[in-house]
């Protein structure tokens, strides 16, 4: 059984506190989760108290993620909270999308698995609220949310950052945007990473984007922001592997798919006022490294390897770690558009003469297996990308590229219908008027 026992908010630290219990096998575990938002105290007496409880209801619901998931037990309790069917199927669906890869990594059945408790008589209305304006942008440290930065500022729309345990490379970000960072912590049990060390728990992907969207929600009602501003991109709404009949993808909840349901469960039980939505939603990812290049203020400071944002022991002493798929792919998409002497300036490293990635690179150009559980694109931008890149013949004797050359005939024709596809705009979506001109002029 697990339950989502509750929460506590102490003005003293400017800290909510979640509370969860665990029991599994007659063996008993209890779990707190804090959250650190600067100025809380001073803030959260202004809220309406009905619409504050359904935020930090829905927090609580949300961090809870992490430790249901440590034995995924079928049973839920939601303690004093009282769920409508629709508010049920929303974390339902949260809850097994959210986790599709963690479930496919421990080979878990998950079907009909989750099934959060709901009143059939139940009511949620909206709460509206006044004073809404502005624009709270969600600040990753890569390139998506730097082109989401520059964009809004070249057309003068005024913004605010907000990071969750913000690294050292946001922080770098942000300077070179000429903005401060709100910084939210986060603190996790200490309990979950020692189960996570034992055997007969779970550990695995959590969708973490879920995470920064609702800790956002509670940023926006406390500060009076009507805009929350996410870099996720069309790419991201394409899976990698088909588990158990349903399509398994790591970035599920940057999808199309979760934006939606997101913004729907906003503005349907919690208030109409604060709206989600993702500026770069329209582009792929190349498109967006295409409009990176042009802001090289931040080459020396952004960087989308994961191995610098990990809660425990993120790498410090460089901005890329040269191994993974995510460093695979932002090294390929770059070399299309960059110099060599550029491209390596930022990563220090040419990836193109590591032959331990050539199986990575194979995988992000769909030669093998399927493309890697990271933030990448599609396949067939990263073949697009190898075919651009190699006719500037900088990397011809490099071994990955002599082994990827034989293994993948570029067709120039087809190379090039794919260019029509992946650098074509996707309908504006569910963009606010006020940003669709943004999206329109690029």
């Amino acid at each position: 059984m697990f339950e989502f026992s509750g929460y506590t908010v102490d003005k003293r630290e400017n800290s909510i506190v979640f509370s969860y219990r665990l029991v599994t096998s007659g063996h008993e575990e209890y779990f707190t989760e804090k959250i650190m938002i600067p100025d809380l105290s001073s803030r959260i007496d202004g809220i309406p108290p009905e619409l504050l409880g359904r935020v930090l209801e829905s927090l609580l619901l949300m961090l809870g993620i992490s430790y249901w998931k440590l034995y995924c037990p079928k049973y839920m309790s939601t303690g004093s909270i009282v769920l409508t069917a629709p508010q049920a199927q929303f974390w339902n669906t949260v809850y097994t999308k959210g986790l599709g890869e963690f479930f496919y990594g421990n080979a878990i059945d998950f079907a009909g698995l989750v099934q959060f408790p709901y009143k059939s008589d139940a009511a949620a209305e909206p709460i509206s609220v006044s004073s809404v304006s502005g624009s709270l942008v969600q600040l990753g440290g890569g390139k998506d949310s730097v082109v989401t930065g520059e964009l809004l500022r070249e057309h003068s729309v005024s913004f605010d950052l907000a990071c969750l345990n913000t690294s050292s490379v946001q922080k770098n970000v942000a300077r070179v945007m000429d903005k401060t960072v709100m910084d939210v912590q986060r603190i996790l049990d200490p309990r979950l990473f020692e189960l996570n060390r034992q055997s007969g728990s779970y550990n695995g992907h959590i969708p973490i984007s879920a995470v920064y969207a609702f800790v956002d929600l509670l940023i926006a009602v406390l500060y009076g922001y009507h805009y929350i501003i996410a870099s996720n991109e069309e790419s991201a709404s394409y899976g990698n592997v088909r588990y158990n009949g349903e399509e398994i993808n790591h970035q599920w909840s940057k999808s199309w798919e979760f934006e939606q349901l997101f913004r729907r469960y906003v503005a349907d039980f919690i208030t109409p006022n604060v709206s989600y939505f993702s500026l770069l939603r329209p582009l792929k990812e190349i498109r967006i490294v295409e409009l990176f290049t042009r802001y090289k203020q931040y080459f020396p400071v952004f960087s989308s390897c994961n191995a610098n944002f990990r809660i425990q022991n993120p790498r410090s002493e460089t901005l890329w770690c040269g191994e993974c798929p995510k460093c695979a792919f932002v090294f390929l998409l770059l070399s299309a558009f960059l110099p060599k002497p550029d491209v390596m300036e930022i990563f220090h490293k040419n990836l193109f003469d590591d032959e331990k990635l050539i199986s990575i690179f194979e995988e992000l150009l769909g030669l093998a297996r399927f493309k890697p559980f990271e933030c990448v694109g599609t396949p067939e931008e990263s073949r697009w990308a190898l075919w651009r890149m190699l006719q500037k013949k900088e990397y011809d004797e490099d071994v990955v590229i002599k082994k990827l050359k034989a293994a993948l005939p570029v067709d120039r024709q087809k190379m090039k219908a794919a260019e029509k596809r992946i650098f074509g705009a996707s309908s504006m979506h569910a963009i606010p008027e006020k940003f669709v001109s943004i999206v329109h002029s690029l």
